[in-house]
């Protein structure tokens, strides 16, 4: 469930629980005892900031291997690293590549739990994540936050069940290599879109093999979300093949109108969904009670109803995504 926390803005509660487990930090805390390696989702970050952290990531990770029975652990989270909005993921890649013969049992990965008090999401600078899918054959879950930098290729991958990005704006390249790879056990695949102003090109273009849904047999779950483009992919989302074997959809946090709310209530029937997400909308009244009656066994969000903003200079209305910068 995606809610707003002052933590870490608009997504999970990553702070104190990852995959199910509770997270445990990589702390200088000389005598404490470790928990049992596998039944934790270990944190590894580094803080420029004068805290109780690592000066760099690579000793955390060296701590981390230090604590951890490595065979063992199933779930990572990595947070911070210093200057995170100067210096890219690319190091924190190569290490968890190199280390992969160490964490055999790794299912669950998050590549950049960050806290807006530290970057802001589209300040975070990743890189070509590739790497860690082939060095990972065995994992399950896959997540990532922001898009500056952020690269893919598309691949094949036999294991991964949830692939999710949050960015405040996501690369078109980004997007067609998710389209273009082979993840036949994939049934959750979240994308935040964001906006043209921090890098989000994706066209609806781009999302068209992933609404065929041909390469994502196992798809479940369908979240495309942030969007400034939030109509048209709403369009595109009402006669996609994909849908009919959807359990849940997301359209939320973008500028979602009645005019995108329309085309989904003319378009197939929505009414298999067990929930339909989408909070943070621009629908007007009489549209939610439309969108509600039309789907009467569907649990349907339509929280964080917004309004749009009015220039009085040029009588231009603006509207806004819920995560950009």
């Amino acid at each position: 469930m995606i809610e707003y926390d002052q933590y870490f803005g608009y997504q999970h509660r990553y702070a104190e629980r990852y995959a199910g487990l509770p997270v445990v930090q990589i702390i200088l805390s000389p005598g404490e005892p470790p928990p049992d390696s596998g039944a934790v989702a270990w944190r590894i970050s580094a803080s420029s900031w004068p805290d109780d952290s690592y000066d760099n990531v690579g000793d955390a990770f060296d701590a981390f291997f230090e604590r951890a029975d490595a065979s063992r652990v199933t779930t990572v989270v990595i947070g911070e690293w210093p200057d995170c909005y100067t210096e890219t993921s690319a190091p924190i890649v190569e290490r968890l590549v190199r280390e992969a013969p160490r964490l055999l049992a790794l299912r669950a990965l998050f590549l950049g739990a960050i806290s807006s008090d530290y970057s802001e999401i589209s300040w975070i600078q990743q890189s070509d994540v590739t790497p860690v899918l082939e060095a990972y054959p065995l994992l399950e879950r896959f997540e990532m936050r922001g898009g500056t930098g952020l690269r893919l290729s598309p691949v094949r991958h036999a294991a991964l069940r949830m692939l999710r990005v949050e960015t405040g704006g996501l690369d078109g390249s980004v997007v067609r290599a998710v389209a273009g790879s082979d993840l036949p056990a994939l049934d959750h695949l979240e994308l935040w879109l964001g906006v043209e102003e921090y890098g989000g090109t994706t066209t609806v273009a781009d999302l068209d093999p992933i609404l065929r849904g041909e390469r994502l047999p196992a798809l479940r779950h369908l979240g495309l979300q942030d969007s400034e483009i939030q109509d048209d992919i709403a369009a595109a989302v009402a006669s996609a093949p994909v849908v009919a074997r959807l359990e849940t959809l997301a359209l939320s946090m973008g500028v979602l109108t009645d005019q995108g709310a329309e085309a989904l209530l003319t378009g197939q029937p929505l009414t298999h969904l067990r929930r339909l997400d989408l909070h943070h909308h621009y629908l007007g009244d009489e549209m939610m009670r439309r969108v509600t009656e039309a789907l009467p066994g569907v649990q349907v969000d339509l929280s964080d109803q917004e309004e749009p903003d009015e220039s009085e200079d040029d009588d231009e209305i603006w509207r806004y995504v819920a995560v950009d910068e």
